[in-house]
C-alpha cells in the first residue's frame, strides 16, 4: 500500500509544480523583479561573532571599565550643580516656607500680590546661571490642551475658518475675538520677577537677563504680529514720561501714544487692525506683554511650547556673571497665577549647570550601575570557565533522538 500512496502523492505533486511553472512569467515579463545585485538579492557577506565564554567575559569587562568611570565622572559634575529652589505658592500651604507665605493668592484669580524671594549662594556659582520658574501637576501634554492652538493664527497667516474649532472654548469672550485664542496662549504663566541690584565676583553689576531664552527657530518661523499690525517709528521725546503726542493720530493708528520698544529702546507708536472686536495679548496680559512685542515675547513663546511632564520648569531668564558664595539674591515678584485650582505649586528655581544639563542624580548612577553588573557578570563567567570549562562545539554534548 505504501508505495501506491508515494505513487499518488508524487504524481499531485509533480501536477501542481507543472501548473506552476505554466503560470510562471518569463523573465522578460517580470518588470517588478530586483536586479540581480547582492544587495537587492540578499547575498551581502554578514558577520557576527560567536558568543563563546571569552568573547562575552572580555565584552562584559571592557563595557565595565568604560560605564563605571564615566558614571562616577557624570556623577561628580551633577554634585558640583548648584541648585536653589523656592516654592513661594502650593496648594497646601505647607509647602511654602513661612517667610514666603505673603507671595500666596489661593483661588483669587484678579489678586496681584508683591513679595521677595531670597536666595543665598551655598558656593561659587559660574555662569550661565540660569532661573527657572517650576509648576508641578500641571499636564500641559493632554491632547485636548496641547492642540488647542491656532498656529496659522500664531504666525499672522490668514487662515480658513474651518480651523477655529481648534481654539474652542477659548475662541471669543462674548462677542470678542481673541488673538492668540486657545487654551495654551490664554492659560500663560503671567508671574513677573525683577532681580534686585547687586553686585557678582568680579565686581560687575548682576543683571538679569531676559532675551535669547526661546529658540530660534520658533522666534523666526513660529510666532509673528498679527495679520494687519502696523508700527512706524517716532521722535525719541513723544515717549518721554508726561510728554503729549500726536504721533500715533498723525499715523492714524490705532494706539493712543507711542510706546518704548523693549528690543532696541527705539519709539514706536503702532496699529492692530479690528481693535473694537479683537483682544490681543498685551490686552490679556498688560503688565507682562508689550503692544510692541504680541506672540513674539519671549516668554510667551517658551510657553508656547508645551512640555511633556506634569512636572516642569521653563527658562525665564539667566545671569552672565560669576556669583561668590554667600552673596545674597532677592528677587521681587509680582504674582498672579493661581495654582491652587489645580491642585499644584509653582516655585523659583536658580542653578547652573554642566555638559549634561543640570543637576541629575540618576544619569551617573544609571551609568555606573550597568557598569557594576557588567563587571559582576564578567567575573561570574570568568571564575564558571575557569571552575569548569567547556570547549565550544564538543560533540559529546550532542544528543541524538532515536525514532
Amino acid at each position: 500500500m505504501a508505495p501506491v500512496r508515494r505513487t499518488a502523492g508524487n504524481a499531485v505533486h509533480s501536477s501542481t509544480m507543472d501548473e506552476e511553472d505554466e503560470d510562471a512569467l518569463d523573465l522578460a515579463d517580470q518588470t517588478q523583479r530586483p536586479n540581480d545585485v547582492a544587495v537587492q538579492q540578499q547575498r551581502v557577506n554578514a558577520w557576527h561573532p560567536v558568543l563563546d565564554p571569552e568573547w562575552m567575559i572580555c565584552t562584559f569587562l571592557i563595557l565595565s571599565v568604560i560605564l563605571i568611570p564615566v558614571g562616577f565622572k557624570m556623577q561628580s559634575l551633577s554634585d558640583d550643580v548648584v541648585e536653589m529652589k523656592r516654592i513661594y505658592d502650593s496648594a497646601s500651604e505647607g509647602d511654602v516656607a513661612p517667610e514666603d507665605r505673603a507671595c500666596r493668592i489661593g483661588m483669587d484669580y484678579n489678586s496681584t500680590n508683591e513679595c521677595t524671594l531670597e536666595f543665598i549662594a551655598p558656593k561659587d556659582m559660574t555662569p550661565p546661571i540660569l532661573i527657572h520658574y517650576e509648576l508641578d501637576n500641571f499636564h500641559q501634554n493632554h491632547r485636548s490642551y496641547s492642540r488647542n492652538r491656532d498656529d496659522f493664527q500664531l504666525t499672522g497667516i490668514e487662515r480658513d475658518d474651518v480651523f477655529s474649532d481648534e481654539c474652542k472654548p477659548l475662541l471669543k469672550l462674548g462677542d470678542i475675538d481673541l488673538n492668540p485664542c486657545g487654551l495654551i496662549a490664554n492659560t500663560f504663566f503671567h508671574d513677573i520677577f525683577e532681580l534686585e541690584p547687586g553686585v557678582s565676583a568680579n565686581g560687575e553689576p548682576l543683571v538679569m537677563k531676559e532675551e535669547g531664552i526661546a529658540w530660534q527657530s520658533d522666534i523666526k518661523h513660529r510666532f509673528d504680529f498679527a495679520l494687519g499690525f502696523k508700527m512706524e517709528e517716532c521722535p525719541q521725546d513723544d515717549c518721554n514720561e508726561g510728554a503729549s503726542s500726536t504721533c500715533c493720530q498723525d499715523l492714524d493708528f490705532s494706539c493712543d501714544k507711542p510706546l518704548i520698544s523693549p528690543k532696541d529702546g527705539k519709539c514706536y507708536a503702532f496699529h492692530y487692525p479690528d481693535e473694537d472686536t479683537t483682544q490681543y495679548l498685551y490686552e490679556t496680559y498688560p503688565e507682562k506683554i508689550s503692544p510692541l512685542e504680541h506672540v513674539t515675547n519671549e516668554h510667551f513663546i517658551v510657553w508656547m511650547r508645551v512640555a511633556t511632564l506634569p512636572n516642569f520648569r521653563k527658562l525665564y531668564g539667566y545671569i552672565q556673571e560669576p556669583i561668590a558664595a554667600g552673596t545674597v539674591l532677592r528677587f521681587n515678584v509680582k504674582t498672579r497665577y493661581v495654582v491652587e485650582s489645580f491642585d499644584g505649586y509653582k516655585a523659583l528655581v536658580i542653578s547652573t549647570n554642566n555638559i549634561f544639563g543640570g543637576q541629575n542624580e540618576y544619569l551617573g548612577t544609571s551609568f555606573y550601575g550597568v557598569g557594576v553588573f557588567c563587571l559582576a557578570m564578567g567575573l561570574l563567567f570568568g571564575l564558571k570557565h575557569w571552575l569548569r570549562p567547556r570547549k565550544l562545539a564538543n560533540k559529546k554534548y550532542l544528543r541524538y533522538k532515536e525514532h
